[in-house]
């Protein structure tokens, strides 16, 4: 078959269908206003304005009114809302039913009764988000005031997420795809695998106000992340004045972990300055059983057993982290502001591990039993800062937008690692290196968005960015200089990129089509090219997508996605450099790396705008993956490498059901099949398997302050790449109390209750099987306490974003 052509004809239908359906409506969506007023008919600023469905009184958007009392949500779809109305002092305001069907829809005047005390902790209550939010493209965690996110880490939380999984080694999965894009409040991360799970646990949960899963992201994000985007977005305090919160938290696994933060936000009428302090010093323990078979060539009678051998290794590890955050928002008139943000972060990371291994040489009959330690000593110093600027301007049809930004990050990574392995009546064998590694992220971009009429909304916008690379290793055999395996990598990258999109809205229908273009320009080069050859690539691609979104009638609803999208390989995935992990394995990037590019669909149900289902299909050329292959007849490497295709198919569920007033629960369920095909180390690859992977979350709310949360996870095996794992699972649970007029909080929460998060993994090659069971400190419990100060007078929230969010997530 030809996927291209596929495509194409998916393309035109997609294309045909939306034409056809667009000719049938005449109406487009409406803006919803009104006004927020007190009993005497005074304006109340500041006010929160909530647009619910009416069906079941979702949330669906929330602004605030300005200084006149007014506010507006723009283009509603067509449906069937409520409007409510909430300010501290005031008693909540609901609008009767009101219909959206293409005119703009002018409410009466909203009148806020003073509140009494009793009701003001009423209204607080019914303001609550709920924990997960279905939209079209993108599914919402609501991490904030979340019990089982206290004294966890943001890793925790995207673990328990839908559809969210993370493997042995630390790389990020959605729906059982890799190759995504993380973004932290806009910005891309600049770490891959390990070093950005490690980044994700030294940011306290207690920060975050929301993750984002969009599964097939328009042109106007970045054309990087084939499996979809992981949008963190950080908390921010909207009262005016001066304002702020602290948390501290203790908990307990196999060692102790500490975590203590504070975020002050001061706001007035045309500024916000805000600043937050973060420390985390966390230690636990990774338990590591690996058994591993070596055969000679497969030959016609079969494969002979040539050596085995047997490890087992013990290695404890203690996080320290400091992060801060600074920056403000100046508003030089009502359309226009401008920001400026800094961040900060040392992240340190120390391994004092021990190992035992026994080699069995059958040919031969020889038996080789030794132990080693292996101490490592890393450090990652990051600072960055942004300038963003944004304007507004209005015309007939609707809102204009220009936002620009100019991003500037710096990150230096310092490794130093010594491994001394000890036999018997022999002499100790010391190897050692120290690697430096700098790296500099330069970016610029800007967006534009217009009503080009009451339908039809143009967004077009271009992006530049520069990333220099620097990596020096040093590797030592007994304390002397080993030139042979001693390297200096250095790598420059320039992707210059441009996108327009077009949005076209009715009543019934919404249609979104967008080209994005990428010019990537790369160079790498080595002082001595002894694996790997020096490289220069220069290509451009188009990355097209579409979209269309049809209301069937008031309960049925469709959504198709189209689009193509590209995953460069990681900055530390093409540094060639070795990691020593044990006397017979060793770790290090692959400079041959090739992008992967993909072609994605997806067709989601929507049932009475809560309970959805979805199939999705991509195909991958060049997928990257994780191996550990053989290298000799006894040593293998961990490196990366590209296939020829991979093929996904999935089919998810979602079902939000309210079993109780005070019973709310969350499921997801998907079901894919993922097939690779290609070739490495000698092993023809074509393998595929079905996975099934469970959600549920539950939440419990009691009187008097108190509530609860439990959430469960299980995933079948799973086939990835060379990889196969067998099912696993955990549940976890918490409780919480609010005291002192929900101030403060009190928060106990136990993770992984029945210690089941295990992964046991098994990697076939012809000549070569690997089977590993690993045991990670998963079992632990926090209590978290967490104080608000300040007031309770809600301003209206200023943007704050950046612009080099692609190259920062493949920093690492």
């Amino acid at each position: 078959m030809n996927h291209s052509l596929t495509f194409r004809h998916a393309a035109v239908l997609l294309l045909a269908a939306g034409l056809f359906t667009a000719t049938q409506e005449a109406q487009a969506q409406a803006n919803v206003r009104g006004t927020v007023q007190s009993a005497t008919s005074s304006p109340i600023e500041f006010a929160t304005v909530t647009l619910h469905r009416a069906a079941d009184s979702t949330v669906v958007k929330t602004e605030f009114s300005d200084v006149k009392g007014a506010f507006q949500f723009e283009r509603a779809a067509l449906g069937r809302y409520l409007v409510s109305a909430a300010q501290v002092g005031f008693v909540r305001q609901w609008s009767q039913p009101f219909e959206v069907a293409g005119q703009s829809i002018e409410l009466p005047a909203l009148a806020l009764a003073t509140n009494a005390a009793t009701q003001l902790k009423e209204v607080q209550v019914m303001g609550q988000k709920p924990l997960y939010e279905r939209e079209a493209d993108r599914t919402i965690v609501n991490v904030e005031g979340s019990t089982l996110a206290a004294g966890n880490t943001s890793l925790d939380v995207l673990r328990r997420s839908p559809g969210v999984t993370v493997d042995g080694n630390d790389n990020l999965a959605l729906r059982g795809r890799q190759g995504l894009l993380v973004l932290i409040d806009g910005k891309r991360q600049p770490m891959t695998g390990s070093e950005l799970a490690d980044y994700l646990r030294a940011l306290p949960a207690e920060q975050l106000k929301s993750i984002e899963l969009i599964t097939n992201p328009p042109a106007k994000y970045d054309a990087q992340g084939g499996a979809g985007i992981i949008a963190i977005n950080l908390k921010k305090d909207q009262r005016l004045g001066t304002n702020g919160t602290v948390n501290l938290t203790y908990g307990r696994g196999e060692f102790n972990r500490y975590t203590g933060g504070l975020s002050v936000n001061h706001r007035q009428k045309n500024i916000n300055l805000f600043g937050s302090y973060n420390y985390a010093d966390r230690a636990f323990l990774n338990l590591l059983n690996i058994h591993r078979d070596f055969y000679a060539r497969p030959t016609a009678t079969g494969r002979a057993l040539t050596s085995t051998s047997d490890q087992e290794n013990i290695n404890p590890v203690n996080l320290q982290s400091h992060s801060w955050r600074g920056g403000l928002d100046y508003n030089l008139s009502e359309k226009t502001t401008i920001g400026a943000v800094l961040n900060g972060l040392d992240n340190q990371n120390s391994t004092d591990g021990t190992n035992r291994t026994a080699l069995n040489d059958l040919e031969r009959g020889r038996e080789l039993r030794y132990n080693s330690t292996n101490n490592s000593r890393n450090r990652l110093d990051n600072l960055s800062g942004n300038l963003n600027f944004r304007h507004t301007f209005t015309n007939t049809f609707g809102s204009q937008e220009l936002t620009a930004d100019a991003d500037y990050a710096t990150y230096r990574t310092r490794r130093a690692q010594r491994l001394n392995t000890f036999f018997a009546n022999e002499p100790t064998e010391a190897n050692s290196l120290d690697q430096d590694g700098r790296l500099t992220i330069q970016s610029v971009k800007a967006d534009y968005t217009q009503a080009l009429n009451k339908q039809l909304r143009l967004e077009l916008g271009a992006k530049s960015s520069l990333v220099t690379a620097d990596n020096d290793l040093k590797f030592f055999n007994d304390a002397l200089l080993d030139l042979n395996r001693s390297n200096r990598f250095r790598y420059d990258e320039n992707i210059n990129a441009g996108y327009v999109n077009l949005n076209y809205s009715l009543p019934k229908l919404t249609l979104q089509a967008g080209l994005r273009g990428e010019q990537t320009k790369a160079v790498g080069k080595q002082d001595r090219e002894v694996e790997y050859k020096d490289f220069t690539r220069n290509y451009f691609q188009l990355f097209p997508s579409a979209a269309v979104k049809r209301k069937l009638s008031e309960t049925h609803e469709l959504d198709l996605s189209l689009s193509r999208r590209i995953d460069r390989p990681g900055y530390q995935q093409l540094n060639p450099f070795r990691q020593l992990i044990d006397r017979t394995t060793s770790g290090g990037g692959n400079p041959e790396l090739l992008p992967q590019t993909s072609y994605n669909v997806e067709l989601t149900h929507t049932f009475k705008q809560k309970y959805s289902a979805g199939l999705s299909y991509s195909r991958t050329s060049d997928p990257i993956i994780n191996t550990v292959q053989p290298e000799t007849d006894s040593t293998v490497v961990s490196t990366f490498r590209n296939l020829d295709l991979q093929h996904y198919y999935a089919l998810t569920l979602t079902a939000p059901v309210d079993i109780t007033k005070w019973w709310k629960t969350y499921n997801n369920a998907v079901l894919y099949y993922n097939r690779f095909n290609g070739e490495v180390a000698g092993t023809n690859l074509d393998q595929g398997g079905v996975t099934v992977s469970l959600t549920s979350n539950h939440t419990f709310t009691f009187g008097k302050g108190w509530s609860a949360e439990l959430n469960g996870r299980y995933q079948s095996r799973q086939v990835d790449g060379f990889f196969v794992s067998r099912p696993n699972g955990d549940v976890s649970a918490g409780v919480q109390k609010s005291l002192w007029e929900r101030k403060a909080t009190i928060k106990l929460s136990v993770n992984d209750i029945f210690f089941t998060q295990i992964g046991r993994v098994t990697s076939t090659y012809d000549n070569y099987v690997e089977r590993f069971y690993l045991r990670r400190d998963t079992r632990f419990a926090n209590l978290t306490f967490s104080y608000r100060f300040g007031n309770d007078k809600l301003a209206p929230t200023r943007r704050r974003s950046g612009g080099a969010e692609d190259e920062k997530r493949r920093a690492g």
